[in-house]
Parts: structure tokens; C-alpha cells; sequence
């Protein structure tokens, strides 16, 4: 046995470079040409049931925005009833033919299967389920006091988007439909102080991934990794290493610093353009492409700017870190969208 492997090491390199030496031309042509004919004729969302999670503000607002204005029967799922009757009467205006509201909460297994079901007695079908909803934790792991404080943050990124998604699959299967999940550019690319958040991220893409693999042609899936996009997250509203959700513009301005946040409408109509030509995945905006490859082949020089423009230290706090003094008022209000100036977030 240890011979064989002495000798897969050995051919493997060559063998793996001389396969795609050979396969990876023809490939990206066939990519070229199925790009060119799906963006001709994206799927045609008129009528199809589409049910959005973390509906209620930010990202997945705008996304059933995007979809209203496609013609889509839309599902909108969150905590907040009054912002949820909101954002249906908007769809309502710009195309959507029907809206349904359920408020629920996506880390409690029981509600996510009454809000699939009431979808399917509604409707008969469900064609995309967009896994939207998240929170944002910050913190230093030295820093915080009671480590199960934080199960809280992957009952809500990871087993939110989960149990929805087990509960739709013969719902997705008989439409041939799609699920589309909400990771993050934290993902895959790795900030201090947000350890937890791209843990949860990084693990709905390695899941995700494995789905795709085991559904096969029954249920397509696009996962999506938003670099840094106008939403309640952006206003400062994080889980803190006090295990507590608050809002701080401190915080936000020291750990976002120079980074342009992307407004919420652009992002989403990109998003769900693309998510209708079948993408697999999506980057966006898409200059995070950059910061992938940087990650991926010099991750030490990566690693090294970031220990410089944060504040690594729990005795020293992180707005005295090189990022926050860097962001001048007047390069903020160039930065950062007007609606994530004031810390005011919905309520209800």
C-alpha cells in the first residue's frame, strides 16, 4: 500500500496536468457557448412560485423586488410582520401577481416546514426557494465570555437555510426548480474578528456543493457570495462577542473601512438576472473576483494586510484599528450608501 501511494504521488501531477491540458480548451468553449444561449433565454419567471427568506429588509427585499417585477407568485418569509405586508404591497405594484406573507423564524425546524407547506397548499408548486436570511457576528474569540452564546449564529445562517431546503425537496424536485443560497464573499475569503460568520458562510457552500452532486438534474442550485452589499448588516446591526445583537456604527466603520458598499437594488438585480441564465455560482459585485485570487495564491500576503488594518488585540480596541482611521468622513459619505448613514433599522 505504501508503495502505491508512493507512486501516485509521483504520476498524479503530470497525469492531472496533461488532462487538462487537453480537456480544458473544449470545455470552456462548450461554458462560452452555454453562457451565450442561456443569457438569450433565461427562464421565464412569469407565474412561478418563488419563496424568499429574510424578506422583511436588505437583501432579500430587493431580491423580491427583482423577481416581482419578473412577473414571479412570490412567498415572503420573516420575523417581521408589519415590514413583511410591506414589502408585499410593493411587489403587489410592480408585477408580482400574488403575495403570500408568513411570518416565521428559519432557525425553528417546525415553522420552516409550516412556511413550505402553506407555500405548496397556496400554490400547488415551488420553483425557487431563495435562502436569504443571515445575521453578522463580530468579535475576537478572546473577547467573548460565553461561547454557546454563538449556536444562535449557524441556527439562523446554516440550519436556516437547511431545514428549508429538506422540506422543499419533492416540492423542487417536481418543478425541476432551484435553490438559491445566500453564502458570503466571507466564505471563502477570511476577515478577523468574524470567525463564526464565515465558518457558517463557508459551510452552506461546502453543503451546497455536496447537494448539487447528489440532486444531480432534479434540483439545480446557484450559490451566491455578496461581497459587501447595503443591507441592516451594513448599518452596523451584528451579534457581538457579548453575545448580544446590536447596532454599532463604530464598529461597522472600523471593520468595513475603505471597502465600497454595493446599493442593495444593483446587487439584486444582477443576482436574480443571472440566478434565471442557471449560474451555478455568483460573485458580486463582481471585483471581489479580485480578492478570491489574491486569497487562493498569496494567501500570506493576505493574511499580513489584514493583521495590519485590524486591531488584533482585545486590550486594544478595533476603532483605534488602521481601518477605522483611515475612513475620513468625506471618503464614508462617497463609500457608503445614504441608507446605512443612520443606525435606524426596522422594528417590526
Amino acid at each position: 500500500m505504501e508503495l502505491i501511494n508512493k507512486m501516485m504521488d509521483i504520476l498524479m501531477p503530470p497525469i492531472a496536468f496533461i488532462s487538462l491540458f487537453f480537456f480544458l480548451p473544449s470545455f470552456y468553449l462548450y461554458k462560452f457557448i452555454h453562457y451565450l444561449l442561456s443569457s438569450l433565454f433565461p427562464e421565464n419567471m412569469a407565474n412561478k412560485v418563488v419563496l424568499i427568506t429574510g424578506a422583511s429588509s436588505g437583501l432579500g427585499e430587493h431580491l423580491a423586488y427583482e423577481y416581482a417585477k419578473r412577473g414571479a407568485v412570490l412567498v415572503l418569509v420573516a420575523r417581521r410582520v408589519k415590514s413583511l405586508q410591506e414589502v408585499a404591497m410593493r411587489c403587489r405594484e410592480i408585477g408580482s401577481p400574488s403575495v403570500l406573507v408568513v411570518p416565521a423564524d428559519v432557525s425553528k425546524p417546525e415553522e420552516c416546514q409550516r412556511f413550505i407547506e402553506e407555500t405548496n397548499n397556496n400554490f400547488g408548486q415551488l420553483d425557487h426557494l431563495v435562502n436569504n436570511a443571515g445575521i453578522e457576528s463580530v468579535g475576537l474569540i478572546e473577547e467573548i465570555t460565553d461561547m454557546t452564546n454563538f449556536k444562535v449564529l449557524m441556527d439562523v445562517n446554516f440550519w436556516g437555510s437547511v431545514y428549508p431546503t429538506y422540506f422543499a425537496i419533492p416540492h423542487l424536485k417536481a418543478s425541476k426548480g432551484r435553490v438559491v443560497v445566500m453564502s458570503s464573499m466571507a466564505g471563502y475569503t477570511f476577515v478577523p474578528r468574524m470567525a463564526f460568520y464565515s465558518a457558517s458562510k463557508g459551510a452552506l457552500i461546502s453543503f451546497y456543493d455536496t447537494l448539487r452532486m447528489e440532486f444531480g438534474n432534479e434540483i439545480a442550485i446557484s450559490i451566491i457570495a455578496p461581497g459587501v452589499i447595503e443591507s441592516e448588516m451594513t448599518k452596523g446591526k451584528v451579534f457581538t462577542a457579548k453575545g448580544k445583537m446590536e447596532v454599532d456604527q463604530e464598529l461597522r466603520d472600523a471593520m468595513l473601512g475603505l471597502v465600497p458598499v454595493q446599493p442593495a437594488k444593483d446587487f439584486a438585480k444582477a443576482v436574480v438576472s443571472r440566478v434565471c441564465t442557471g449560474a451555478r455560482y455568483i460573485i458580486e459585485p463582481k471585483w471581489w473576483y479580485g480578492l478570491y485570487f489574491h486569497r487562493v495564491f498569496i494567501p500570506e500576503i493576505v493574511d499580513y494586510w489584514q493583521r495590519l488594518l485590524y486591531s488584533l488585540s482585545p486590550q486594544v480596541p478595533v476603532t483605534r484599528s488602521l481601518s477605522k482611521r483611515m475612513l475620513y468622513s468625506p471618503v464614508k459619505r462617497i463609500l457608503y450608501a445614504q441608507s446605512i448613514q443612520s443606525p435606524e433599522i426596522k422594528r417590526e
